[in-house]
């Protein structure tokens, strides 16, 4: 008998989606006698709570999106494939790739979010959503070009004032995390990074729009946290429409509550939706399309099948970060807080079950709280049993988002650029491909 015959065949897990569920997963199963293969149709991990960062110029991509064989080339029982999941065959346990199948015994679905347009697809290249490297580069761009397009309009003398408005009007549609991090940080682009920058123009007559359908901004926050972020926004500069839903989005503009906004650039900042991948293995969803899971976040009917991060409707119990626990389970939110823990919960399970050991307790939370930035020094921190608004929020909102970043130099780096940047306010925003169509559409009329 060779040697090769009495190797016994590891337990495959396949991981669909390199983001902080998946990453997390593959890095807790380092030591389990399995298999893994980390497939994602994009080749690095995204830190997406900075992605806002590189589509405002405060960071480069590379900064905060390391690639994934990168970060397991050390770990020898994975390999990544770059590829994209269009199904899941859950009788013959296959995840279906365009090139082949792949087999499994364990599937972690970590597959993410979408833009939701809310049944408005056509509004996409119009107003483009923050989700990936690309997009942060397109809108960094769009901004950027607004400011140059309307420059070259005094500058040739063609200075009417209702065309030069629309280039220095920027529309947010969202209040969330994100709308409210990226209205703050165009506002002090404007006022702070790019003034000197121009002779014919005053990037500081920018108006930043901020649009909220609910009635306040940071609805997950707490209301008094809400009401602060607001205040500091609009000391920006930001105007803000709560209870105000935007109805329409087209090349001129959008029409909120009836009333049409002129603007050449709309960004999209309102919502996300899952991944098909409760269609993808038949499984319960809810309405923004999240698989609903059993407590040790397996799909009903599937032990072999785990859903976390975005993919995944959670509903467990808590625990703060002074480790008191809540009395009833809580709905997690889509941050990446809950991705990390659930990934690494899911990882345990798979590797107890694989090694013979009994299999965990429920998935239960540890709630670290939630953090928003809202300016250069402003931050809102809601820790349960301590909130906070300003610099010291601010001061834990950077430690937090650099401790969490893959790799010391990215850790160094980013603390090195923020540092230089709060000392010079300046950034670099400036590089920006511009297209000379464009440039003759936006003329044409003048």
């Amino acid at each position: 008998m060779s040697a090769k015959s009495v190797v016994p065949k590891l337990p495959r897990v396949v991981i669909v989606g390199g983001g902080f569920g998946g990453l997390y997963a593959a890095r807790a199963l380092a030591k389990a006698a399995v298999a893994i293969t980390l497939v994602d149709k994009r080749n690095y991990h995204l830190f997406r709570p900075m992605l806002y960062q590189v589509a405002t110029g405060l960071l480069s991509a590379d900064e905060i999106a390391p690639p994934l064989r990168v970060l397991f080339g050390a770990q020898r029982n994975v390999d990544v494939l770059l590829s994209e999941v269009t199904g899941v065959d859950v009788a013959n346990k296959k995840v279906l790739l365009p090139e082949c199948d792949l087999p499994y015994d364990y599937l972690i679905l970590a597959t993410g979010i979408h833009v939701n347009y809310f049944g408005h697809p056509e509004w996409q290249s119009i107003a483009p959503g923050l989700e990936s490297l690309d997009q942060a580069d397109e809108i960094r761009s769009r901004i950027v070009r607004a400011f140059e397009e309307a420059e070259r309009l005094r500058r040739c003398g063609k200075e009417e004032e209702a065309q030069v408005q629309e280039l220095l009007t920027f529309v947010l549609v969202g209040g969330g995390t994100v709308g409210v991090e990226m209205a703050g940080t165009i506002a002090e682009m404007a006022r702070m990074a790019l003034v000197g920058d121009f002779r014919y123009l005053a990037p500081g007559s920018a108006r930043i729009l901020l649009y909220e359908g609910t009635a306040r901004i940071l609805p997950s926050f707490a209301e008094q946290l809400s009401l602060q972020a607001h205040r500091h926004l609009e000391s920006l500069g930001v105007t803000i429409y709560t209870g105000t839903k935007v109805e329409s989005v087209d090349a001129e503009g959008i029409v909120a509550d009836g009333k049409r906004v002129r603007s050449r650039t709309v960004l999209w900042t309102a919502g996300v939706e899952a991944s098909p991948a409760a269609r993808w293995v038949g499984a319960e969803a809810d309405k923004a399309g999240r698989v609903k899971v059993n407590g040790d976040l397996s799909v009903p009917g599937h032990p072999e099948i785990f859903a976390v991060g975005d993919t995944a409707l959670v509903i467990a119990k808590t625990r703060n970060l002074l480790g008191l626990k809540s009395g009833t389970g809580v709905q997690m939110p889509g941050l990446a807080q809950p991705a990390i823990q659930e990934g690494e919960y899911v990882a345990k399970v798979i590797g107890r079950q694989v090694a013979g050991k009994p299999a965990p307790g429920p998935f239960w939370y540890w709630d670290k709280g939630d953090l928003a930035i809202v300016g250069r020094t402003f931050a809102v921190a809601d820790l349960r049993f301590w909130k906070s608004a300003g610099f010291i929020a601010w001061v834990l909102w950077a430690g937090v988002h650099v401790y969490f970043l893959i790799g010391f130099a990215n850790r160094l780096f980013v603390m090195m650029r923020w540092f230089v940047q709060f000392i010079t306010r300046r950034r670099g925003v400036g590089a920006v491909s511009v297209d000379l169509s464009e440039r003759a559409e936006t003329t044409s009329s003048g």
